[in-house]
């Protein structure tokens, strides 16, 4: 979260004021949408003067960045204490794992559903505003970014070699996970079970056919 912030939280009480502001941001996105938000509401409902938000978060932009790195922060921390207990015949049941992890995320974490992992919705499963694919990283697709966190650990966790080719086959993968889990949330808002079904098949399949 902090890399996206203007300067670091040093005390306790600035901590905590950050969490505030990003916890009634996401709230103030289920309720009035991305283009309804606005930081002077944020502040207000977080219950901290317009100074201080200014102090944290460039504007709306920056803030909805740091929401989006701390949903990808708690999706990955989510993945990771599940592989620890999980039992994997193969290392590409992580795709049934991590489709899960994201499809209770959308359902119930506040905000994901208009952002998750950086792209701003305009409606469940798109349209997106203009700009919002490279949010985590102004270099870097939203995507590239969840495929190299992905393979960072799962190369961690499981006796997978890291090269192009892992790189390759996690980003095709997160791409059609991605494409396919908005088609589910077009058909259905909680998210298509059908579908969700789908996704996790095209995914293990892709990947137990490319990867080892």
């Amino acid at each position: 979260m902090t890399s996206t912030l203007r300067r670091r939280p040093a005390q306790r009480r600035s901590l905590e004021r950050v969490e505030r502001m990003l916890d009634e941001c996401a709230l103030l996105l289920d309720e009035v949408g991305y283009e309804a938000l606005t930081t002077k509401e944020v502040a207000r409902r977080a219950e901290v003067p317009i100074g201080t938000f200014y102090q944290f978060f460039e504007d709306k932009q920056g803030l909805v960045r740091a929401l989006a790195l701390r949903n990808l922060e708690a999706f990955l921390t989510r993945v990771a204490e599940c592989l620890a207990t999980a039992t994997l015949n193969h290392w590409a049941d992580l795709a049934d794992l991590a489709i899960d992890e994201f499809v209770e995320m959308k359902r119930t974490t506040p905000g994901f559903a208009v952002v998750d992992f950086g792209e701003v919705l305009l409606a469940p499963g798109g349209p997106s505003i203009e700009g919002s694919r490279r949010a985590l990283d102004g270099r870097l697709d939203n995507n590239v970014v969840v495929a190299d966190r992905l393979r960072d650990l799962i190369i961690d966790l499981a006796d997978v070699p890291a090269g192009p080719e892992l790189d390759r086959a996690l980003l095709v993968a997160v791409e059609a996970a991605d494409a396919v889990l908005k088609l589910a949330f077009r058909a259905n808002p909680a998210g298509d079970p059908d579908l969700i079904a789908e996704c996790k098949q095209l995914v293990r399949r892709y990947l137990a056919t490319h990867l080892s």
